[in-house]
């Protein structure tokens, strides 16, 4: 047997489990309550997420609780592990994960579902709930994915509906009072607002009652935000600090589940901001900041932000990194302060007008060219464009239009620059339809129609010079459908699956769709019934929980999207979605 150190020596990048990184809060020496924040992905990923940052900061804020992180160990660690008998541990103290009190799971996306029992599995830790006693650590799971939490539900004893921020202090104080009693610590955070705890809320996913309600932040301008970052050990996917302008989103598209998941909108004031900036930059040392959002262009305070900001990112010799933009959000100033990031990228999502109407993409072919033109001006020679295939309704017709925007973007640049060196870099993914949406009940399309559409759009694009055209795995689209509207009958599949050797999934080299056909099999599940069209009487498994949208909304806005008929967003007025419910929407400026 080695030891942990030895094994160092073996693997790939070992400064992802060594932790020591510049930044780390100091652990308290007397605490109560010992907390791990816990990322289904590699070290690269996970410390690139905003979210665990944010909760790790408020948990170590606590007295008497303290927080470690740890994130998946890339396979060549995994089989380290194993054959020399080693748990998982924490990066911090190098603590085994079945040492702590709680374990707080962020699950960022569908394909992440395997290496939780990945995980689980390397720190001994039994996968199942009900399998799990008072020996072992609670497990919390939270982030997007909890917009239908079902297919994943029997592996956690509580899942954070909606943001954790406040959640997670009232978790921590729970496990302070009630340390050793797990049933006594389940119920008292089956009482707490944004909390789900399977084994009491038995009901859940057969019912429309409305039994568990969406957790939000009301004031992001008072709320913790980790201003002394982490800074990583090594190269990580975002390797900067990021600020945060406001949650929610101002337009409405059709397909968003985030649009819908963050609302009500929250923006965070230029003066809070500019105090958090300088606060990363000047702790990190970083050179480059990013400040991000839904669709920053849409913050209506930013030429407030850079008017303060600038001043001091240039005195500091910082870049300023924007994230994708809004077509219709593209402005003068953006480009004046965006103009160093090398290329333009944007998502027009659909071909053409008429598809973008179905969607509610409310930009126009005029504001894909006014933009364009602004920016080859200003000396852009790169853009890229997301789409997507499969949407409802979409015909040949639509694809054939992404072509045609192609051939329209190239002729404004050689209008405007009168040189033929433009780079269009084209990416497509296929329509998943997401819980929370107005088209929760659309279809999607079929594995065949996936490959239909992906040569028709690759053809079309071969011939336009300057184009570079990539697209999604047709069977990870299928797999991200079928867990985005599963049921709980899926945690079946998903235990089947990883002991047959599924684990990072969402990583191609390793990503195997003959092992999960297998496992569906196995457990006679036919996994198309859950990518077939919805009737909207139909109760769907994530039926129970109160978003704060309501379902008449939802279901207005699908009638309309068949109609193609779209609807302003949130930019002037309420549109009656339900989100004002919780109190206050800065939409309207103030309290409903």
């Amino acid at each position: 047997m080695k030891s942990f150190d030895e094994i160092l020596y073996l693997v790939e990048k070992p400064a992802r489990y060594i932790g020591g990184e510049f930044g780390l809060p100091k652990l308290k020496e007397k605490y109560e309550v010992a907390s791990c924040i816990v990322f289904p992905d590699m070290y690269e990923i996970g410390m690139s997420n905003l979210g665990i940052k944010i909760l790790y900061n408020i948990l170590n804020s606590i007295e008497g609780v303290i927080c470690e992180r740890c994130f998946a160990p890339w396979t060549d660690m995994g089989v380290q592990l194993k054959e020399n008998s080693i748990p998982l541990m924490s990066l911090e103290s190098k603590k085994s994960l079945k040492d702590f009190d709680f374990l707080g799971f962020s699950i960022q996306y569908e394909l992440l579902f395997s290496n939780v029992l990945y995980i689980l599995d390397l720190a001994g830790i039994p996968f199942r709930s009900a399998e799990r006693n008072n020996d072992f650590p609670l497990l919390i799971a939270g982030g997007p994915c909890s917009a239908n939490p079902e297919p994943f539900a029997d592996f956690f004893d509580i899942i954070c509906i909606g943001e954790g921020e406040e959640v997670v202090s009232q978790v921590a104080e729970i496990i302070k009072i009630f340390k050793g009693d797990r049933t006594r610590i389940l119920e008292e955070c089956a009482r707490v607002e944004g909390l789900y705890v399977p084994s009491i809320h038995k009901e859940a996913g057969i019912t429309s009652e409305k039994i568990v309600r969406k957790a939000i932040v009301k004031d992001l301008n008072s709320s913790q935000y980790p201003v002394k970052p982490i800074v990583p050990n090594i190269p990580v996917v975002h390797d900067r600090p990021v600020a945060e302008l406001y949650r929610g989103c101002y337009s409405s598209c059709r397909f968003c589940q985030a649009s819908f998941f963050y609302r009500p909108i929250r923006k965070r004031s230029p003066e809070v901001l500019k105090k958090q900036i300088i606060d990363m930059i000047d702790f990190s040392g970083a050179d480059e900041i990013g400040i991000s959002s839904l669709s920053t262009g849409d913050y209506p305070c930013l030429e407030d932000l850079f008017s303060l900001i600038l001043p001091e990112v240039e005195k500091r010799r910082v870049k300023l990194q924007l994230p994708s933009l809004r077509l219709d959000s593209f402005s003068p100033e953006l480009v004046r302060n965006a103009r160093k990031t090398g290329s333009l990228t944007f998502a027009p999502e659909a071909g053409t007008q008429r598809l973008r109407n179905v969607i509610n993409k409310n930009i126009t072919d005029d504001d894909i060219e006014r933009t364009v033109k602004m920016a080859f001006l200003s000396g852009y020679k790169s853009v890229k464009l997301y789409f997507m295939l499969g949407l409802p309704s979409e015909t040949e017709e639509d694809i054939l239009g992404i072509a045609e925007i192609a051939r329209r973007i190239k002729r404004i640049y050689k209008e405007v620059t009168n040189r033929n060196d433009l780079n269009i870099n084209i990416s497509s993914s296929i329509f998943v339809p997401k819980p929370l949406t107005p088209f929760q009940w659309a279809r999607q399309i079929t594995q065949q129609e996936m490959k239909d559409k992906h040569f028709l759009l690759r053809k079309e694009l071969k011939s336009i010079k300057g184009v570079n055209y990539s697209w999604s795995d047709e069977n990870v689209s299928l797999l991200e459908c079928i867990f985005a509207r599963g049921d709980k009958k899926l945690s079946k599949v998903i235990e089947e699956a990883y002991l047959m050797g599924a684990k990072f999934d969402s990583w191609n080299e390793h990503f195997k769709f003959d092992i999960w056909k297998e496992a569906f099999l196995k457990h006679k599940i036919n996994y198309e019934d859950y990518t077939l069209e919805k009737k909207l009487e139909n109760i769907l498994p994530w039926s129970f929980i109160d978003f704060g949208v309501s379902d008449s909304y939802l279901k207005n806005e699908y009638k309309k999207s068949l109609l193609e008929t779209t609807t302003e967003g949130c930019r002037k007025e309420c549109k009656g979605c339900g989100a004002n419910r919780l109190g206050k929407c800065e939409t309207l400026g103030g309290s409903i």
